[in-house]
């Protein structure tokens, strides 16, 4: 009978088992070390970054952004030094290797890298920041964080939406809160037979007496239709940005409490129905 064939062993390995077992135990040793105190001084270090970028004012989703990098390609070295040190994997073909797995990988995963390059030009040409109200993927809410696949988001009523960064990039972005100042346009109706100066005169005077209400650039009332049951007015105010919905909000209260104390009328649409009799007459129901 002839001998069972033996497994065969790659050189590396082969000589590594030739090794005396102390010297083998040790090397192990020296790879585990190494994983251990590269994992901590990665994260020490990561975290030294983080503080840095802090002081010196960097944004908040962009620090997060930089710290995780640098953590992942610190943790990369640090496994390929262990590797190196037991001497089982050859450095050169480690690194072919991850080459290879790298193509493969981005082949089969190229919407995730789609969404991975979205992230970065989200970081690098910073549309919004952390905190910023936005429409953004056909969604509305606060940015509370930008990942590498994803950008979470908090919405009005304290939903958490995770909208994938290739969504966000492919459609127009609406910073809400990226200006200091914004207008608030109010459109209010005046029945046609209706003094246009003298509701001009009270919408102006609501929005001097209005707080929050900016001085410059001065508020202004337009007239911008002329419709079939009113003559359409628009009340343009500029606000800071945090107060829009307050002053929104009292500027509505004190146009429909004080146009009805200066004599004007707000139209409602009213449909008349008429009931016809054979005599011909139609009197109104």
């Amino acid at each position: 009978m002839t001998a069972a064939a033996s497994v065969p062993l790659t050189p590396a390995l082969d000589s590594w088992l030739r090794q005396p077992l102390v010297e083998r135990l040790t090397e192990l040793g020296v790879a585990l070390l190494i994983l251990l105190m590269g994992w901590w001084l990665a994260r020490r270090l990561a975290g030294l970054l983080d503080r840095a970028m802090k002081r010196i004012g960097v944004d908040d989703i962009l620090r997060a952004f930089l710290r995780n990098v640098a953590q992942v390609l610190m943790l990369l070295v640090v496994v390929i030094a262990a590797l190196q040190k037991t001497g089982l994997v050859p450095v050169t073909s480690l690194i072919a290797v991850l080459g290879a797995a790298g193509l493969a990988i981005a082949l089969a995963l190229k919407d995730s890298l789609a969404n991975i390059a979205s992230g970065v030009m989200l970081i690098a040409l910073r549309p919004f920041r952390a905190g910023d109200s936005v429409q953004a993927g056909g969604k509305e809410g606060v940015i509370e964080q930008v990942r590498i696949f994803h950008t979470r988001m908090r919405t009005f009523t304290n939903e958490e939406i995770v909208l994938p960064n290739s969504e966000i990039t492919s459609k127009p972005i609406v910073n809400l809160t990226g200006r200091p100042i914004r207008r608030i346009d109010i459109p209010v109706g005046i029945d046609h037979g209706g003094n246009i100066a003298h509701a001009r005169e009270v919408l102006l005077h609501i929005a001097a007496q209005a707080p929050g209400v900016l001085e410059h650039p001065t508020p202004e009332v337009l007239v911008t239709g002329l419709g079939e049951s009113s003559v359409n007015l628009l009340l343009r105010a500029w606000v800071k940005t945090p107060e829009l919905a307050v002053v929104r909000s009292a500027l509505l209260e004190a146009i429909h409490d004080d146009f009805a104390s200066a004599g004007l009328t707000i139209p409602c649409t009213r449909q008349d129905l008429h009931e016809l009799h054979r005599d011909g007459t139609s009197p109104p129901l």
